[in-house]
């Protein structure tokens, strides 16, 4: 199986900065998409920030030009550099990774972490 751990989150003043990291430890065989969603008490959760394989990343228009997304495969870590953080960043932050594992290496699966909270006080 695949666990991701998160870690990073906690309290910043507004216009602070944050980063959060992931690492996916397992029976790796492949790791595709990995990314960054978040969600708001009572809300479905939603895309922040997502990477590719090849590097490719896409953001969430609430998002572009604060957040930046980045990955270590060597670490099979993923990052979310968050700057210029406002209020309305405060939510849990999950990160995914759609990956495959060596018995079943052709079939990918996708995978949470279990939360990290951000709290950005004005």
């Amino acid at each position: 199986q695949v666990q991701l751990m998160e870690s990073g989150g906690g309290s910043v003043q507004a216009g602070g900065s944050l980063m959060l990291s992931c690492a996916a430890s397992g029976d790796i065989f492949e790791i595709k998409t990995m990314g960054w969603y978040r969600q708001y008490p009572g809300k479905q959760r939603r895309l922040a920030a997502t990477i590719s394989s090849d590097g490719t990343t896409t953001y969430a228009d609430s998002v572009k030009g604060r957040f930046t997304i980045s990955r270590d495969d060597a670490k099979n870590t993923v990052y979310l550099q968050m700057n210029s953080l406002k209020p309305e960043d405060s939510a849990a932050y999950y990160c995914y990774g759609s990956i495959t594992i060596r018995d079943r290496p052709l079939f990918e699966d996708d995978y949470w972490g279990q939360g990290t909270q951000v709290t950005v006080s004005s």
